[in-house]
């Protein structure tokens, strides 16, 4: 079983994307389609900070 992961507070915890803009996305959610393409790439590189995309690899 995988454990649940909070990557936004996770994200806002760490500093690394620390400016006002991303800073409220990640608070307040989206309100548009460019934010919802900003949060995505928040998330990608989350993804690659953290290596979870290494471990996709394995499992396919």
């Amino acid at each position: 079983m995988k454990e649940e992961i909070d990557w936004k507070k996770e994200l806002l915890e760490s500093g690394k994307f620390n400016n006002k803009f991303s800073k409220n996305i990640l608070e307040n959610g989206t309100k548009n389609f460019i934010q919802g393409i900003y949060l995505g790439y928040m998330y990608s590189r989350w993804r690659k900070i953290t290596g979870l995309d290494k471990d996709d690899l394995v499992d396919n």
